[in-house]
């Protein structure tokens, strides 16, 4: 705070891990969280800080940064660098990650706020389908409440019997003659009202 220095956090979860975890066994995804951890070093400088948060997630820390453009530069680094396979114990895996930043102290004055900023802006990055970077905003950070709160609406909506069909039927323009049906889920929410599927689809799924 005293010489007001800027820092980034870059905030890095591996896309689909649990899968090569869960298919491979846990000694396979531990060499590989190993080899990950060996190909970020190069990515940064010698005063940075790369550490493992828990599980398949990671945390770097950009010290001294003078512009954005070099933090964007790093992250780009980062995902081609993981791009290339992984060999361990005889299999070639591809792997993925998605990556949220936060700057200080614009994002945030301390480490809490730091992470929880970057986590946000990491989920962004996955919803924009993987394998990118996303720095935090404000805007992001409210989208991804109102997801998470849309998340654990829908489990309370499974159990309430919320969710209900309505049919629409296809009509054939040649002879006029009703086809087909297709059947189409809506959301009858208790505060919302009878909500469209574009509003809750995506999380469902």
């Amino acid at each position: 705070k005293r010489e007001a220095p800027q820092l980034a956090l870059l905030f890095l979860d591996l896309d689909r891990f649990k899968t090569i975890n869960d298919s491979l066994g846990h000694d396979v995804g531990d060499k590989l969280l190993q080899a990950v951890a060996e190909r970020l070093k190069p990515c940064v400088r010698k005063g940075d800080t790369v550490c493992r948060q828990g599980g398949d997630e990671f945390i770097l820390i950009l010290a001294n940064i003078n512009d954005i453009e070099a933090v964007a530069h790093v992250a780009e680094k980062i995902l081609v660098t993981l791009q290339n396979p992984f060999r361990i114990t005889g299999h070639e895996l591809a792997i993925t990650t998605s990556i949220g930043i936060s700057i200080y102290p614009s994002d945030g004055d301390g480490a809490d706020r730091l992470i929880k900023n970057a986590d946000a802006a990491m989920y962004h990055a996955k919803q924009c389908g993987r394998n990118s970077y996303q720095f935090f905003t404000e805007d992001m950070n409210v989208r991804v409440h109102k997801r998470l709160l849309l998340e654990a609406s829908l489990r309370q909506a499974l159990e309430r019997d919320e969710f209900v069909l309505y049919y629409q039927p296809q009509i054939s323009l040649e002879s006029g003659h009703m086809i087909g049906m297709e059947a189409l889920v809506r959301w009858q929410h208790p505060q919302q009202g009878l909500l469209s599927p574009a509003t809750f689809i995506s999380v469902a799924e």
